[in-house]
C-alpha cells in the first residue's frame, strides 16, 4: 500500500479548512490590491488518478495559465494553480477593462501578465501560510513561475518526483468571484498539490491527524 492509499478523509477535510482560510485571506489582499470586491472559496478537496486529474481542464493538450512554486521547508513538494486560458483571459480582461487581452499572445511584459503573476503570488502564499500556522511548520515558497502551455507540458515538471510512489495528487478546487455594481464573474481554477512522500507523516502529525506509516 503507497502513501496515498493512507489518506483518509479527515486529511481532506483538514486541507479543506486550511485552503478555506487560505482563501479568505487571498481574497482580502486581491480586493486591497485590485480595489474590487473579490470572493475566494475552496469548494472540494480530492484525490485523483493522473488521468482524471489531466482532464478537468480538458486534457494533457489543452492551454492553460498556470502559477506555480516549489515548497520548501520541513515539508516539500510542487504546487501548480491553473486556469484555462480562457478562464484566465476573462478574469484578466474584466480586471484590466480591456477585453483584447489573452494571454495566447504571449507578451509576458503586459501588465495582463503581471496581474496574473501577481494574483498567483498571492493565491499560493497565502495558502502556504494558513497550513504553516495550522502546522506550526516552516513552509518557505519558491520565486512563483508564470507559464501559459499545454497542460501536460506544465504539469510534467511536478510528476517527476511523485510518480515514483504514487499515480495520484491532491486537487484543491478553487472558485473566485469578482463583484463589481451588481456584475458578478466567476473564475473556476485549480490547485495541484505534489506533496514529497516523506512530507504526508510530518504535514498530517503535525495537523493533528493519525497517519499510519
Amino acid at each position: 500500500m503507497n502513501y496515498i492509499d493512507r489518506i483518509q478523509p479527515i486529511h481532506l477535510d483538514i486541507l479543506k479548512e486550511v485552503g478555506n482560510i487560505g482563501a479568505g485571506h487571498a481574497a482580502t489582499s486581491l480586493s486591497t490590491l485590485l480595489n474590487r470586491k473579490i470572493d475566494m472559496k475552496v469548494p472540494n478537496v480530492r484525490i485523483v488518478p493522473f488521468a482524471e486529474m489531466m482532464e478537468l481542464t480538458g486534457g494533457s493538450e489543452k492551454e492553460v495559465v498556470s502559477v506555480s512554486l516549489r515548497i520548501e521547508g520541513e515539508a516539500g513538494g510542487n504546487m501548480f494553480f491553473m486556469l484555462a486560458v480562457e478562464e484566465a483571459d476573462r478574469f484578466i480582461q474584466k480586471l484590466m477593462g480591456d477585453e483584447s487581452f489573452t494571454f495566447r499572445e504571449h507578451d509576458t511584459h503586459t501588465i495582463g501578465f503581471s496581474a496574473m503573476q501577481e494574483m498567483g503570488n498571492i493565491l499560493s502564499g497565502s495558502y502556504l501560510s494558513a497550513l504553516g500556522d495550522f502546522t506550526q511548520l516552516k513552509l518557505q515558497p519558491s520565486v512563483p513561475e508564470l507559464a501559459v502551455d499545454m497542460f501536460g507540458a506544465i504539469i510534467s515538471y511536478g510528476l517527476l518526483e511523485i510518480s515514483q510512489y504514487s499515480d495520484y495528487t491532491i486537487v484543491i478546487d478553487t472558485i473566485l468571484t469578482e463583484t463589481d455594481e451588481g456584475d458578478v464573474e466567476t473564475v473556476k481554477g485549480h490547485f495541484f498539490l505534489f506533496l514529497s512522500p516523506d512530507s504526508f507523516p510530518i504535514l498530517f502529525k503535525a495537523l493533528g491527524a493519525g497517519y499510519d506509516k
